[in-house]
């Protein structure tokens, strides 16, 4: 069956089941002995597993299996937690990583097996636990000889006929969790479910079963083992117990309640009969069923690690993705799909419905003629404009998600610089809550990433030359983020060095960016802007972080591209702060309306600071640059019509009409004809067939058909 369809949901899945890794195992870095950091890291471990091979990803799968493996023999106390083990588990996962690009490129994981990393998980396994891997599961046969003897009685009482989940054999962690249970007043039911043998997805409608439990109890041991469900070594039957506090009705109907699963039984078991169990040894009956799961008490020697089948039901979830049908399976670079709080659908579906009543008002109001006709069919454009205007806030909120999606990786890549440069360094994030447009936090992560490495590079001092200087040990790197008005301001700095002006106006001398003479004259805030120039940094050597200068002439234009602009904060010896501010959506905004030779266009509101009309005699020229002074503060002006190369309607006008925008600290006035008002409107993309002008940010359809194009005040600037 072609799995395809599910990618989109898969690839979104698995990014967070290697950020849950991520962000867990760096905890239990910190706290080694955390069970709620080790439960989750096997869950996500488990789910990523289960879901590889449920889309056929072997390389993937057999990673995940290992390093899953290892998780299990720490999760049930076979082994403790090293600062080594942590580094190979971070290697494995930087793997998966890579396995899971490769499919969002190419739809395939390619060739790399990862046989050295796979070597180290199981050397770290075999060292961990005392013994090879492979030792594990025969090390039950031992102690199950002594209960054996005691046991024949018991063995036999199982015929052939009887149920598959009697032919389960406890190991025995997985017989005492029982019969706790069983004391602590819980029950313990023994399952068998059937699925159709039309089904074409097996191992998906268990997974799908398991999750079902998952939310009733705790599944100890399901047979077949959860590998051999995964790969889809079974017939059509599989058998588990489950430890929960329902009735086995409600067990039973969930279970049949997951579509191509045919029927569902069960029984109720006692200590006497888990015993049993536990000291069950197959002997001539082998029904087909259990021959197939023969394999599932060698499982892997953690025996306690058997509530995995309970975890696996995430894997199943790219069944459920048939509902939400068109997950693209065609090189998505970033994922495409957003979660939504069920309350903001709610709100979107009545203010739809609104809108229907409103078209309809209209409609009726358009058919009537007569005195009142004209002020009903006002009322009823009023109306209609208040619903489109809450519709577009809402429709807004649905794509608004938190920065944290972008900023979540950022812990490991610190810890990780921490360990390569040999310096100490604490990340701090805060607002992470914050919200903006989806694709917004889609394209930022990787300026933020930028700047975060520029400061753990050249910012932050070795741990020697902060110790001489009167600092901590321990360098801080921050990150805040923040609401203003309708932007973000997103704020990335340390308390490292700062920025050395002198030495940045030396490197632009040296590097040819600019002659002696010329780089004399330039202002700190100049100087400090060559930092973003393409090609120019500050590194002595090229290394794989830094000195190819392709770092802060991305950051700058990628900011820039989406309506934002970075400025730099700094003081030697104390630090610097980069300032990013971002526009809180790119799909709609207010926009201020402008003629200029004739033609319309739109101007972004949130970049206005005023509108002023000022005398021709105002004017005054400061190094050849006309410039006006505006209550104590001096102005460059730009003359629209002369970028846009347009006659202006007035020859000699009187007044000029400036509209004053802000950019960072900076200000600029832009000479226009005339205002047209404020109008909100929707950003359209001029598409690949116009190369547009790097003035232009977009363009807009008007209410009378007619397109503007919308002016980037940044770039003017």
């Amino acid at each position: 069956m072609d799995v395809s369809q599910y990618l989109g949901v898969f690839l979104d899945e698995s990014e967070e089941h290697i950020q849950t890794l991520n962000d867990q195992i760096m905890v239990l870095e910190q706290e080694p002995e955390n069970e709620d950091a080790i439960n989750e890291i096997f869950r996500a471990a488990h789910s990523l597993k289960g879901m590889a091979g449920t889309m056929g990803y072997k390389r993937l799968q057999h990673l995940t299996h290992d390093t899953e493996d290892v998780f299990s023999a720490v999760r049930s106390g076979n082994m403790k937690v090293s600062s080594h083990l942590i580094d190979i588990l971070f290697q494995a996962l930087d793997a998966i990583q890579e396995y899971v690009d490769t499919i969002r490129d190419t739809q395939d994981e390619g060739t790399n097996d990862n046989e050295a990393i796979i070597a180290e998980l199981n050397k770290a396994l075999a060292e961990g636990t005392g013994a090879a891997p492979a030792a594990a599961p025969a090390a039950p046969a031992a102690p199950a000889a002594a209960p054996a003897a005691a046991a024949p009685a018991a063995a036999p009482a199982v015929d052939a006929n009887a149920p598959a989940y009697k032919r389960i054999k406890l190991e025995e962690a997985q017989r005492d969790v029982m019969k706790d249970a069983i004391v602590a007043g819980k029950h313990v039911f023994g399952v068998t479910v059937k699925i159709e043998e039309s089904c074409m997805l097996k191992a998906a409608r268990a997974f799908l079963v398991f999750k079902a439990m998952e939310d009733l109890g705790d599944v100890v041991v399901s047979d077949p083992s959860s590998q051999d469900i995964e790969d889809e070594k079974f017939e059509f039957e599989f058998s588990y117990f489950i430890i929960t506090g329902e009735e086995l009705d409600k067990i039973l109907n969930d279970a049949k309640a997951v579509s191509e699963i045919e029927d569902a039984n069960g029984e109720a078991f006692d200590e006497k009969m888990i015993e049993d169990a536990f000291n069950y040894k197959e002997g001539g009956e082998a029904p087909a069923p259990a021959a197939e799961a023969a394999p599932a008490p060698a499982a892997p020697a953690p025996a306690p690690a058997a509530p995995a089948p309970a975890p696996a039901a995430k894997p199943a979830a790219p069944a459920p993705a048939a509902a939400k049908g068109k997950a693209a399976a065609k090189k998505p670079v970033v994922s495409h799909t957003v979660r939504v709080d069920t309350e903001k659908l709610d709100t979107l579906m009545n203010l739809v419905s609104e809108l229907i009543i409103a078209k309809n008002s209209l409609v009726a109001s358009a058919s009537k003629a007569g005195e009142n006709a004209a002020s009903e069919m006002n009322e009823h454009v009023e109306y209609l404009e208040s619903v489109t205007t809450n519709l577009h806030e809402s429709v807004m909120k649905v794509r608004m998600v938190p920065l944290e999606g972008a900023i979540q990786k950022f812990p490991r890549m610190i810890r990780d610089l921490e360990k390569k440069l040999g310096k100490k360094m604490n990340l701090t994030i805060t607002g992470e809550d914050t919200e903006l447009d989806r694709t917004v936090v889609d394209q930022i992560g990787d300026p933020l990433m930028h700047l975060l490495r520029n400061s753990a590079d050249h910012g932050l001092e070795t741990p020697e030359v902060r110790a001489q200087r009167g600092k901590p040990e321990t360098g801080t790197i921050f990150l805040n983020a923040y609401q203003e008005g309708n932007n973000v301001t997103i704020e990335v700095g340390d308390d490292g060095n700062g920025v050395d002006v002198e030495a940045v106006r030396a490197k632009i001398i040296e590097r040819g960016f600019a002659p002696a003479d010329q780089a004399a004259q330039m202002t700190d805030k100049e100087v400090i802007g060559a930092l973003f120039d393409p090609g120019f940094s500050m590194a002595k050597q090229v290394t794989d972080l830094s000195g190819r200068g392709v770092g802060l002439d991305v950051v700058k234009s990628n900011i820039e591209q989406l309506g934002g602009d970075v400025e730099v904060k700094t003081k030697l010896g104390e630090g610097s702060t980069f300032v990013i501010r971002l526009p809180l959506t790119l799909a709609i905004i207010q926009a201020l309306m402008v003629l200029v030779g004739g033609e319309q266009y739109a101007i972004a509101l949130g970049n206005i600071q005023t509108i002023e009309d000022v005398p021709v005699g105002d004017i005054r020229l400061v190094e050849n640059r006309e410039v006006i002074q505006l209550r104590g503060t001096v102005i460059p002006i730009i003359r629209l019509s002369e970028i846009l190369g347009v006659d202006p309607e007035k020859e000699n006008p009187e007044n000029l009409v400036i509209v004053i925008v802000k950019k960072g600290d900076s200000l600029a006035g832009l000479v226009v004809d005339e205002l047209m008002g404020q109008q909100e409107i929707v950003i359209k993309s001029l598409g690949k067939y116009i190369k547009p002008n790097k003035l232009i940010s977009g363009a807009t359809i008007l209410g009378d058909g007619e397109v503007a194009l919308i002016l980037d005040s940044n770039a003017l600037m």
